[in-house]
């Protein structure tokens, strides 16, 4: 997959699907509308600097949502109280999923955060973490904003993607504006 927006700044952009077949690259989907952080891309992300981290990402192995499984090839975990992203700089658990109390510092409780987290998947920024670095970068429902850092998409949208994706192909995301996308 590859996120792009005209620019460093820019918080809108496209994120097209792409499968490689017979040696060459097709698009799997038109490129769809796309959102990323408010404050665009960033080289040297920071934990609450509100942009998207550049670079290519694997897709974490397990996918979450408020509600049940769409469809996904994925493990996936329904959101139920106490699920947690750990955003504690502080803690050994940052940038990971916990059930439990509250990890503390900026913490996302997941299966409050509607209708963002109806469904997500964790993109592999930061993994393992190191603290400050930033954390919660994840692929999830749009709207209609820019994100704290992560990449959105209509509902419509990023269900076909996520019951696309497959992990047994070991799928990556790029994110970058255009005019730098040839660093990967």
């Amino acid at each position: 997959m590859i996120v792009k927006t005209p620019g460093m700044a820019s918080t809108s952009g496209t994120l097209q699907a792409f499968t490689k077949s017979g040696g060459a690259w097709r698009p799997a989907f038109a490129a769809m509308p796309a959102r990323i952080g408010s404050n665009g891309f960033s080289d040297s992300k920071r934990e609450g600097d509100k942009t998207t981290p550049t670079g290519v990402y694997a897709i974490d192995g397990t996918m979450y949502g408020i509600a049940g499984n769409p469809g996904v090839r994925y493990a996936y975990h329904r959101l139920v109280p106490d699920d947690w992203w750990n955003e504690n700089s502080d803690t050994s658990g940052y940038n990971t999923f916990s059930h439990g109390p509250n990890p503390g510092g900026p913490s996302e409780p997941l299966w409050q955060i509607s209708p963002q987290y109806t469904h997500l998947a964790v993109i592999r920024y930061n993994m393992p973490a190191t603290p400050g670095r930033g954390s919660g970068i994840f692929l999830h429902q749009s709207t209609g904003n820019a994100t704290l850092g992560c990449v959105s998409l209509a509902n419509e949208h990023l269900v076909a993607v996520l019951r696309w994706l497959d992990p047994a192909a070991n799928p990556r995301i790029v994110m970058a504006p255009s005019d730098r996308l040839n660093r990967y």
